[in-house]
């Protein structure tokens, strides 16, 4: 059944997505600042590009946002002007967007006050998961309320996971990029140690890869140029998931963390080093380029 839906931020994540949706026969009405996304989103799947975000969830049954921060996630929906002002009770929100566990829990509560309901659904699978449409969506919300969404999110993705209530979906995305930030400073870490030591940088991934050092890092986004062929790494560190957001994702867990008293030692040296790796002019380039911190050959 084709469900009318308005798709909100169309970068490098959220235009796949919106394709995704388009593809399996539902009716997508998109928006972006960008007029380069949008066309790239319409030429691909047919999807509709309306002229401003309100325009785009006119008759809308569901709304998807995948934006930035959270800043724009509650300026989106929560100002004067704001969708939530227009949007009808019964409409079905579901953010993609990594922010703030915070920032979800005061747009939800104000959408529940207009009987809108809402999911936070952030994504895991990177750039290549979101064109294939094989997403890890992770959701904070009511069951019911994810059931009525599930067809959806099987459109852009092949896992669900429920966390819990409202905001937890965003609680677990950190706690999984906190892991994999730190897994992909302490992977490249150990590929410098062995080149330093005149070892091949590729046979020693290939070793990691079977062996109890096995991460995403070795096998799929291994940071060392020239071990795998499609990584960015290969390629100059391009494409990916940039270094910016990786240091935004780690901000966030860090605030997470001293809200709740919790103590995240190896979350906050890691985001001091991809802080660092910013402020040395790569803070557009993939992640995996923090390895040139510790190593130039990389």
């Amino acid at each position: 059944m084709s469900t009318r839906i308005a798709f909100l931020g169309l970068g490098n994540m959220g235009g796949p997505m919106a394709v995704n949706l388009a593809r399996a026969g539902h009716a997508v009405q998109a928006f972006d600042l960008s007029a380069e996304a949008c066309a790239k989103a319409a030429d691909q799947a047919g999807v509709s590009i309306a002229a401003t975000a309100a325009a785009a969830v006119d008759g809308a049954q569901v709304v998807i946002s995948m934006l930035p921060a959270s800043r724009h996630v509650e300026a989106l929906y929560l100002a004067d002007d704001g969708l939530l002002a227009r949007l009808p009770a019964g409409t079905l929100v579901i953010d993609c967007s990594t922010i703030a566990p915070a920032s979800v829990l005061k747009v939800a509560q104000a959408a529940s006050a207009r009987g809108i309901a809402m999911l936070d659904a952030p994504v895991s699978g990177g750039t290549a998961g979101a064109a294939a449409g094989t997403l890890t969506f992770i959701v904070g919300g009511e069951a019911e309320v994810l059931e009525r969404a599930r067809p959806l999110l099987q459109a852009m993705g092949k896992n669900i996971f429920h966390m819990g209530a409202s905001s937890a979906g965003q609680v677990a995305k950190l706690c999984n990029n906190m892991a994999l930030g730190v897994i992909m400073a302490v992977t490249g870490e150990a590929l410098a140690l062995g080149a330093a030591h005149g070892l091949d940088a590729k046979v020693l991934s290939q070793m990691m890869a079977v062996s109890t050092g096995r991460s995403w890092a070795t096998e799929v986004c291994n940071p060392w140029p020239g071990v795998l062929e499609n990584a960015p790494a290969s390629r100059g560190y391009t494409g990916g998931f940039g270094n910016d957001l990786m240091l935004k994702d780690l901000g966030l867990a860090v605030e997470a963390a001293m809200g709740v008293g919790a103590t995240i030692p190896l979350g906050e040296l890691a985001r001091n080093l991809y802080a660092l790796n910013k402020q040395a002019g790569r803070g557009g380039l993939d992640f995996s380029s923090v390895v040139k911190l510790i190593s130039d050959k990389a």
